[in-house]
């Protein structure tokens, strides 16, 4: 069988040349054999979310130590005891409002749980502008889009949790169950799901470093890139490393509006260390509004073959064979929502355009590259991995690339970039070279190490 959706870059006798590498699938019996897996119905949520029955039995005892013990011990005995309960109890409200009842659900190989959940009970029409409506009708896509030459309704793009044959019905859509575990990794409830605030693309001043080109200067209507796939190292549970496209209206202050998509490694949201196709939007500069994924109401997703925030596989070998990701964001001329594609022809979902202040109209930057976290826990520069972890100038099969980039301008045309920068903000960990030929287009490579002889 055929992996639709998924690009694979083939190399002979052409070394380190991109513009050789030729689009080619794969087929399932290439892919590391998953252990058996099983999906299985569930009746209700409640299970999941019911005090375990040894707190009763606690909490009796909490009860009777006043009996033994004077006033202002029993203050203090109740306050220290009930504090992790009263977590646990805001923990279990919260995971009842992103957890939504599943027709169905799939054990993946990797430990998660994919519900099947009803599209129109998914977590974007608990927002107040969308109660009781429905997803919208796909749109129109760009002039001078070219699909791949398989069959749209049938491309499929491999993660983890379809490996078992077992696919969600239709009128569901599959989203990766949230757990206690996921929450507990989280400084808080409230930042769960959430980038740290006073990210900037120019200051690094929030420890965020990042090797990436953009464009500025008019005005964009999308934008679209093959993205290269690897698993870099991410040597801090609080650290990430991510790759993504970003869609940016406003300025970098307290009234940014992004729309980003791409892959990202990310242990303190998933709890491992797998790259994960993932989303994230904000109005604010990260502050108070937005989230990765389904965490929060808003994006609104209307397929049921792809789960947000759920496992990539395969990734790319050093030196071996390469895979990448087609990512396509565009904004729909007749409604304005914010379209988002992903593989060969696959349509996610969108973000609603009253979302949005600046990008309610259109973006004025687009961005593509690589993102990490450096938070210096062990004194020193991170050794977190950008890309493959390896410098650009080691070139194909070696460096990550982005390749085919483009923005969509006012009149839903796919164009080249044009007028492109590029920025590196310690180039002596992560670096970046651009380039331009007649089969990858606009491309370039990126990463690095991190820690190294010349970044200390």
């Amino acid at each position: 069988m055929d992996m639709k959706g998924y690009s694979v870059s083939s190399t002979t006798n052409h070394r380190n040349k991109p513009f050789f590498a030729a689009s080619i699938h794969t087929t399932k019996q290439q892919l590391t054999r998953p252990q058996k897996i099983h999906s299985f119905k569930l009746a209700s949520f409640s299970y999941y979310y019911s005090i375990p029955m040894l707190l009763p039995s606690l909490v009796l005892l909490l009860l009777l130590v006043p009996s033994v013990h004077s006033n202002s011990t029993y203050h203090i005995a109740t306050n220290n005891s009930f504090t992790p309960f009263l977590r646990l109890k805001r923990i279990r409200q919260h995971l009842s409002k992103i957890n939504k009842p599943p027709l169905k659900t799939i054990q993946s190989p990797d430990g998660d749980l994919i519900d099947c959940v009803l599209s129109h009970q998914q977590p974007a029409f608990d927002h107040p502008n969308l109660k009781g409506q429905k997803p919208l009708e796909p749109p129109e896509r760009p002039k001078g889009y070219e699909e791949n030459n398989d069959n749209v309704t049938e491309s499929f793009f491999h993660q983890l949790w379809t490996h078992s044959g077992e696919s969600c019905p239709q009128g569901t859509i599959p989203i990766r169950r949230t757990t206690e575990q996921d929450i507990l990794r989280s400084s808080s409830i409230r930042r769960f799901g959430r980038k740290p605030r006073g990210v900037r693309r120019d200051s690094t001043a929030s420890g965020h470093e990042h090797a990436v080109v953009f464009v500025n200067g008019e005005q964009y209507y999308g934008a679209k890139a093959s993205i290269n796939v690897w698993a870099p190292i991410v040597t801090d549970q609080y650290e990430f490393s991510l790759s993504q496209i970003w869609v940016i209206g406003g300025s970098f202050d307290n009234n940014l509006n992004t729309i980003e998509a791409g892959w990202q490694v990310s242990p303190e949201l998933y709890g491992d260390n797998y790259p994960r196709f993932f989303t994230y939007w904000t109005t604010d500069a990260y502050q108070t509004t937005g989230c990765y994924n389904l965490l929060c109401s808003g994006f609104v997703q209307t397929n049921n073959r792809i789960a947000i925030g759920a496992a990539i596989n395969p990734r790319s070998a050093y030196n071996g064979r390469q895979f990448d990701i087609g990512i396509m964001v565009w904004k729909d001329p007749k409604h304005g929502h914010w379209w988002l594609e992903f593989g060969s022809g696959l349509l996610v979902g969108y973000w609603p355009a009253f979302l949005f202040s600046h990008l309610r109209s259109h973006a004025n930057m687009v961005q593509f590259g690589g993102e990490i976290v450096n938070s210096r826990s062990r004194g020193y520069h991170t050794g977190t991995q950008m890309g493959s972890g390896h410098f650009a100038e080691e070139g194909f099969r070696k460096a990550a690339y982005f390749r085919n980039l483009q923005v969509v301008d006012w009149d839903n045309n796919l164009l080249p970039l044009s007028n492109i920068h590029q920025l590196a903000d310690h180039s002596n960990c992560y670096d970046i070279r651009e380039g331009t030929n007649h089969v990858w287009g606009t491309y370039f490579y990126y990463g690095g190490p991190g820690r190294n002889v010349r970044c200390p």
